[in-house]
């Protein structure tokens, strides 16, 4: 549990919240490449951690990010003309480029001494991954661009499916740490079977454990924390355990034990104190879904089961269109769709969850880490400190990943894939 001070210091994003200064000192995945594909197309309404943006593709195909509000009366320049390398304000006719450099105002003189002098703020921004990327801190200089551990090379695979859900970022972020729930929640679709480690097909995943009770275990890291689950194996049950660890970095990305196909990632984005847009990506391997093929497997295709602002059209007011003929039947939640069945989960919690009041248990020592370490870093920020992550030297985050298999009670989970532990999984 955690009072109401922590719990705030977790949870608000807006303004000049100390969590919201935290996250705009990383570089922030603020909209998808494919939101802003077309040169000289229309401009997007960002929203991230509690402001409003415009980003735009301009006549050359660079990207800019500027503050919405054109700076002389405060009119959205979301509605202006994108062209001729740059995007224009449609009240009095000021254009501004992807720097924030004032190119014409044609409502002032020739001689105006405006000419020239007007900038507006503009954002560094960076594509890579299928996501355009901006920093936000106005008050520092941009550190260099690193790619994310979910797009490694400029040629990973990468697909993304989008939603806007109306829940704070820390109870999304919560339930992509939360190992346990998924044998529980997911158990229509992550189903127990004699394999030899996490696989997946166009229909189900598959995990060698029957085991619904994983042991937790976790470790601090310089940019977040990581844990293992574990679980008994269907085989070996005597000698060996089923591991799946989960990396959190701080302060958008959780890295999900991959499959035998692609791995997995989540990038939790907030909107506001009560919204966030919540990425589900499918990356790398032997066999990486496409972008189509991952959003029509999660049951969460624009159009069909979004609208053409990425929200749901299952809500709290249609009770998620869940079956409970389906239900019957034997699907455990009568939701289709890994992330519908979790958004259930987060938007009937309410928009930002009280913390001084659920009951944790054995199972939940992940979250428990991920609420200490975010609110101790949240205040830190509040108290002058720099934000968890952004200490040199980084740890690349290419380099970090995931893991799951089954390997030997005698294994150190802390060392898998190190220099210092080469092991096997069991057969």
């Amino acid at each position: 549990m955690l009072n109401a001070e922590e719990n705030d210091l977790l949870t608000l994003v807006e303004n000049d919240a100390p969590m919201a200064k935290l996250m705009r000192q990383h570089w922030t995945p603020v909209c998808l490449s494919e939101e802003v594909a077309e040169p000289d197309g229309t401009p997007l309404r960002v929203e991230a951690i509690g402001r409003n943006y415009v980003c735009f593709r301009d006549t050359d195909g660079r990207i800019g990010l500027l503050d919405e509000l054109c700076p002389h009366r405060k009119a959205s320049l979301v509605y202006g003309r994108n062209e001729d390398c740059g995007l224009r304000c449609l009240y009095h006719g000021w254009k501004f480029d992807v720097e924030g450099n004032c190119v014409a105002m044609s409502s002032e003189p020739e001689e105006s001494p405006l000419h020239g002098k007007v900038k507006h703020v503009a954002y560094p921004v960076q594509e890579w991954g299928g996501f355009v990327w901006a920093f936000l801190d106005t008050e520092r200089e941009a550190p260099e661009f690193q790619p994310p551990a979910f797009a490694p090379t400029e040629d990973t695979p990468v697909s993304i499916l989008k939603i806007r859900i109306p829940a704070n970022w820390a109870q999304i972020t919560e339930g992509q740490i939360d190992s346990a729930h998924s044998s529980s929640l997911h158990s229509s679709d992550m189903k127990p079977a004699r394999v030899k480690g996490a696989s997946a097909d166009e229909k189900s995943w598959y995990r060698p454990s029957t085991d619904k009770s994983p042991r937790m275990q976790t470790q601090t890291t310089s940019y977040g924390f990581h844990y293992a689950a574990i679980r008994k194996p269907i085989k070996n049950a005597g000698t060996h355990n089923y591991l799946r660890i989960t990396e959190y970095i701080a302060p958008y990305t959780s890295l999900i034990p991959p499959n035998n196909n692609y791995n997995v990632a989540t990038v939790i984005v907030p909107i506001s104190d009560e919204e966030s847009y919540f990425h589900f990506i499918a990356w790398g391997g032997q066999q990486c879904p496409s972008t189509e093929e991952w959003r029509k497997f999660a049951h969460t295709q624009p159009g069909i089961d979004l609208d053409d602002k990425w929200r749901s059209k299952r809500t709290l007011e249609n009770d998620f269109l869940q079956d409970r003929q389906m239900m019957k039947l034997g699907n455990f939640t009568g939701v289709l769709g890994i992330p519908n069945q979790d958004i259930v989960m987060w938007v009937s919690m309410g928009a930002r969850v009280d913390r001084s009041s659920d009951l944790l248990g054995a199972s939940d020592l992940a979250i428990v880490e991920f609420r200490r370490l975010m609110s101790d870093a949240a205040r830190r920020v509040a108290e002058g400190g720099v934000a968890i992550g952004t200490e040199e030297p980084r740890v690349p985050h290419a380099s970090i990943s995931s893991k799951e298999g089954v390997y030997s009670k005698e294994i150190d989970w802390r060392k898998l894939g190190t220099e210092d532990e080469k092991v096997e999984a069991a057969e």
